[in-house]
């Protein structure tokens, strides 16, 4: 696995050294390999909500898990045949090998079978190719810095993207059970929240941005202020460099408190599905792209919502950047509690924390904020 990492971080990745072909090849056989386990173990490995949309287009998903598999193997053929270290190559070929024999495309389907327990195996490969095609080419063509794609610490970041979208049930049981609990014991409070429902949708929408922006600024910078929940915030905040997979590096502790935290007004205040899941969306992609390597010059209307350059002035590593843009959506809240900072035409000129505290690596930044200072 060490060789396999080396490879994927070698900096000879020219055209023609089978290093582009090795990696595509290599993510090819991953993601073909874990359909195939989606295929095996759906009632453990797929969202729940989604098996009925598996079931109708199963024959469809199986023709793409044939040209991803075959399209893996080819790639890898070429990776071996041009690349002197070959490790990309066979491990891909492995790997292509591997899914096979468990039945490739026609990998026996238990699609039929429930469970109420489930990882979200394909939440995450969903979500990694929806993103990764939106903001990839969108960073290669807009960007603000060149770095690589592969940036430093790429795979920390992917870790902690990956373990929020597998365990997405469990975060989003554990983060929603403040708002039912105050829902159970405020039913007194029903023809208020029916009220808020029947408002037309573009008013609720705004009305949850704007709550939910609120709510978020108050935990946010509490995360700054107290330094037993800074220990928490620090790890999010440790990121050496920014782009559209930088903002999944949160502490699982934080993600549960900030998800409980933000939905409460959303939920106990009874606004309507529609506008809920639209805001959902929306934040889903925001919080992407204010954290994205892109340079756009938006004028008066970065003054008007959160964009690139006021939220990386928040991660930024120089003293004037220290708690500042705490908001997620409008910077007037930062305006009208004094943490408002974005200096005309510049961005930060680093990231992170001074001195980097924080200890490379899921497992040590897992145990960071439980760690005791002395010695």
């Amino acid at each position: 696995m060490k060789s396999v990492m080396r490879e994927v971080d070698s900096p000879d990745r020219r055209f023609g050294s089978g290093w582009i072909s090795g990696f595509l090849g290599l993510a090819l056989a991953v993601a073909g390999l874990a359909i195939v386990l989606c295929f095996w173990y759906p009632e453990w490995l797929t969202v729940q909500d989604a098996r009925q949309f598996y079931s109708n287009y199963e024959q469809m998903i199986r023709v793409l898990l044939s040209l991803i598999l075959v399209g893996a193997f080819f790639l890898g053929i070429v990776s071996t045949l041009l690349r002197q270290q070959k490790v990309l190559g066979f491990t891909t070929i492995t790997l292509v090998l591997i899914a096979t024999l468990m039945g490739g495309s026609k990998a026996t389907s238990k699609l039929e079978l429930t469970s109420d327990v489930y990882l979200g195996l394909d939440f995450f490969l969903l979500n990694l190719i929806f993103l990764g095609v939106l903001f990839i080419p969108i960073e290669r063509l807009l960007k603000r810095v060149d770095q690589p794609i592969l940036r430093y610490e790429w795979r920390e970041d992917l870790l902690y993207f990956f373990i929020s979208t597998l365990f997405v049930q469990s975060l989003t049981y554990l983060s929603l059970a403040p708002s039912l609990t105050v829902l159970a014991t405020t039913e007194w409070a029903s023809s208020v929240r029916d009220t808020i429902a029947s408002q037309p949708f573009f008013i609720q929408f705004l009305e949850i941005m704007f709550l939910t922006d609120l709510a978020q600024y108050g935990f946010h910078r509490t995360f700054h202020k107290v330094p037993s929940l800074w220990k928490f915030h620090a790890v999010h905040h440790s990121a050496q460099a920014m782009d559209w997979l930088a903002g999944s590096r949160m502490h699982v502790a934080e993600v549960i408190l900030m998800r409980s935290f933000t939905t409460l007004p959303m939920y106990v205040l009874g606004f309507a599905e529609a506008p809920l899941y639209a805001y959902v969306f929306f934040v889903y992609l925001l919080s992407v792209f204010i954290h994205a390597n892109i340079r756009i010059p938006f004028g008066f209307l970065q003054y008007l919502i959160a964009t690139p350059r006021f939220h990386h002035w928040h991660h930024g590593i120089e003293e004037e950047a220290i708690d500042k843009n705490f908001a997620i959506h409008f910077p007037v809240i930062d305006m009208v509690f004094g943490t408002f900072h974005m200096p005309e035409d510049r961005w930060p000129e680093g990231y992170g924390i001074d001195g980097h505290p924080v200890p490379k690596g899921f497992w040590k930044q897992l145990k960071y904020p439980f760690r005791s200072d002395k010695g």
